[in-house]
């Protein structure tokens, strides 16, 4: 039986010439495909040497480098799920990520060394390494004494290969679970409808922790035996110098207003470029308009979950199979991918006809496996006939164009991270004085969406807005914080006595604009 294992497919793709560079970064390293190979062998190999059971997890809290991702292709290299977590993740997060998910190896920063190892031991992990982004850390240090040879660990295409948690709508985070074959099947899909060729260069531009940065542009690079441009942090002015020996940028919108806010963004720096995709987060009309205005090149706007990876995407070129008119539509993200099926349902179940908005409904070898150790929760977030629900809420037209509207609980996508206000809710709810908050999303021309609290004070008890906020920052992850906050008398609420988040949406929408 052939392996299934995501790098060894990964690894097969890499070009005849091992000694050509695969990797540039910001700094002017250069890592050649050999380079990647030996490395992740070596980490592979520790990892091996660890005695740790079959479908043990590695968590892995680091700041973005060409190492992390290394260790990531280890990782499936050696038959090992990995379990990436945001930077921005404070204690009481990765105190519930590592007493979930139970990983036998955790990885951080040594800077959070202290802290994290602390959870990690009393958790039960036996390994903590640390890596940090100058190529140094434990984790090289022990690497670096185990051969460099290693022969990829057989898997079967559902054998599981990470475990993305989504932050759940009720607060408690879900672990996504990914097999070898999700990922796969996603990754050659996107190569040919995406139009890869030979001499692609990919500037990667996003952070590594998640779906869009981890797995769509890193395993659409490497399938492909495309060099990376690497940028350990983005910064607009260099990503459109680097544009000059690239050919495909992706990006959420936020990267792609603050390009457009410099001058040296022209038709003559894009003069290389194949192809611009963004994702993780609604491109508002204007941002696309301006960007075909500025460059003459047309964004590819798509759509995907931690849950499915990719699930459907504007055409790269008019596409007979969509018929001759198919261009790339703002305001839409395009059509189902091949292999992936797509449906709208009322709440009643049934398919709605044409251009009615209603829940999205998907089904393809792309979708994940279940959530981690939630069988209920799993069993509910399927069709019985085995559409996964996503939770998002849109319409197709009779071109077949898909349309996501917004989420259908109040999902706050703010820079291309995923918000949920029940969370932070949940913690100001906790602070002295409160009596009850409300988190709610506005437009914001920055990150697209920001949350705004709206808190109502205990009797007797003064709260201030700033004091709020402090709190909150010393709690949870940066890209979470309301980036405003008021103290009111009391909450809109319906006759069951639901507050009516609508209307507090309504109320503040224009703060930002």
């Amino acid at each position: 039986m052939s392996s299934h294992n995501l790098y060894a497919a990964l690894r097969a793709a890499f070009p005849t010439d091992l000694n050509a560079v695969a990797v540039e970064t910001d700094e002017g390293l250069h890592y050649t495909w050999l380079d990647l190979e030996r490395s992740t062998a070596m980490v592979a190999n520790l990892l091996k040497s660890l005695d740790l059971p079959n479908g043990s997890r590695v968590a892995v809290q680091v700041e973005k480098s060409v190492e992390a991702m290394i260790l990531y292709l280890a990782t499936l290299r050696a038959g090992y799920v990995f379990l990436p977590l945001n930077t921005a993740y404070q204690s009481a997060e990765i105190e519930y990520f590592i007493g979930n998910a139970e990983p036998a190896v955790v990885v951080c920063s040594s800077a959070n060394f202290g802290w994290v190892s602390k959870i990690a031991f009393k958790a039960g992990t036996h390994h903590v390494f640390t890596l940090n982004d100058d190529r140094t850390g434990s984790l090289l240090d022990r690497a670096s004494h185990h051969t460099d040879q290693h022969t990829p660990e057989p898997c079967k295409a559902d054998d599981l290969a990470a475990i993305l948690y989504t932050s759940g709508t009720t607060g408690r985070s879900k672990g996504a679970m990914l097999t070898h074959g999700n990922m796969l099947s996603n990754a050659l899909t996107l190569k040919d409808y995406w139009g890869w060729k030979k001499n692609d260069v990919l500037i990667h531009a996003l952070p590594i922790f998640h779906v869009h940065g981890l797995f769509v542009a890193i395993h659409g690079a490497l399938i492909n035996g495309s060099k990376m441009i690497w940028m350990a942090k983005f910064d607009p002015k260099r990503a459109i110098a680097n544009m000059a020996k690239a050919t495909v940028f992706m990006g959420v919108p936020t990267l792609y207003v603050r390009m457009l806010a410099e001058p040296s963004l022209t038709r003559d720096a894009v003069k290389n470029m194949r192809l611009f995709i963004a994702g993780s987060a609604p491109l508002l009309i204007e941002t696309f308009a301006e960007w075909q205005t500025r460059t003459g090149q047309t964004i590819l706007e798509r759509y995907g979950m931690s849950e499915t990876a990719m699930l459907t995407s504007n055409p790269y070129s008019a596409d007979a199979r969509y018929g001759k008119q198919s261009e790339r539509r703002g305001g839409t993200v395009g059509f189902p991918l091949p292999g992936v099926s797509l449906r709208v349902r009322g709440d009643d179940g049934q398919d709605l006809p044409v251009g009615e908005i209603g829940g999205i409904q998907v089904r393809g070898p792309n979708v994940f496996k279940g959530y981690w150790r939630m069988p209920e929760k799993t069993a509910e977030e399927f069709t019985a006939d085995g559409f996964f629900r996503t939770g998002d809420v849109g319409k197709v037209d009779e071109r077949g164009y898909v349309t996501i509207v917004g989420r259908s609980k109040d999902l706050i996508i703010s820079g291309g991270y995923n918000v949920y206000p029940a969370e932070i809710e949940g913690y100001i709810n906790e602070m002295k004085g409160v009596s009850e908050s409300a988190v709610v999303g506005v437009t914001h021309p920055d990150f697209g969406e920001v949350g705004v609290a709206v808190v109502i004070a205990k009797p007797g008890a003064t709260l201030q807005p700033e004091a709020i906020v402090a709190e909150l920052k010393s709690k949870l992850a940066n890209f979470k914080i309301p980036k405003k906050c008021f103290v009111v008398s009391e909450l809109p609420r319906n006759t069951m006595g639901k507050v009516q988040k609508n209307l507090l949406r309504e109320q503040y929408k224009s703060l930002f604009a």
